[in-house]
């Protein structure tokens, strides 16, 4: 697949439970190519304006000031890319919100909420490329549901069909990692500790648009 890079796995991702267990517990990160974080939070219609530095300080904010339509998030620059980080939120993977971002981008997101309801997307040039439950690999969705394969197995996921009613709760934390394993191979951008650490986000709340 042209653009495909990296060869993370999930189990280069294991700091993200250490070191940031309460973002894991709700969380969207999204990275979209050929845009800075200003004009990301323009595009999405984000008021307020205010920096922080590392993914710890979005927390309170987030929790503070989202609301169910309402969401914070903060964006950093990395290289070409910006990546948007959001505590209990689910703006990057809304179509509505990233269908028209993606146009002339590339945007890879993924998430995880509270009730276990994951998801992870690959929006490009307005198009929804692939979508699937990170914990029913098996089932995808999306114009070319099927072009990843190799990629997801490498990253850490299970292709095989799983038992809906069997116990999840072991998967979770490699199926994190290896969401973030296979965003790295669709952006060259591998996230790490110290980027984690001091990325300064320009943040805002923006709209989740319905639909």
């Amino acid at each position: 697949m042209t653009g495909m890079t990296g060869m993370t796995t999930a189990a280069d991702y294991a700091w993200l439970k250490e070191r940031y267990e309460l973002l894991l517990e709700a969380y969207c990160v999204t990275l979209v190519r050929d845009i800075t974080p200003e004009e990301l939070l323009r595009e999405l219609g984000a008021e307020g304006r205010m920096r922080i530095v590392g993914v710890d300080g979005l927390a309170g904010p987030s929790y503070e000031v989202s609301r169910p339509a309402r969401q914070f998030a903060g964006a950093a620059a990395t290289g070409r890319w910006t990546l948007m980080v959001e505590f209990n939120g689910y703006l990057g993977v809304t179509d509505a919100a990233m269908l028209p971002v993606s146009r002339g981008r590339r945007v890879v997101s993924h998430f995880l909420n509270v009730n276990a309801v994951d998801r992870f997307c690959w929006y490009e040039d307005g198009d929804l490329r692939l979508h699937f439950q990170p914990l029913f690999a098996d089932e995808r969705h999306g114009s070319r549901p099927d072009e990843l394969l190799d990629a997801m197995r490498e990253s850490g996921f299970d292709l095989a069909e799983r038992d809906e009613d069997g116990d999840h709760d072991a998967y979770y934390a490699a199926l994190t990692g290896a969401s973030f394993a296979l965003a790295h191979r669709l952006t060259g951008i591998r996230l790490t500790p110290e980027l984690f650490a001091t990325a300064e986000f320009l943040c805002g709340v923006a709209p989740v648009p319905r639909g």
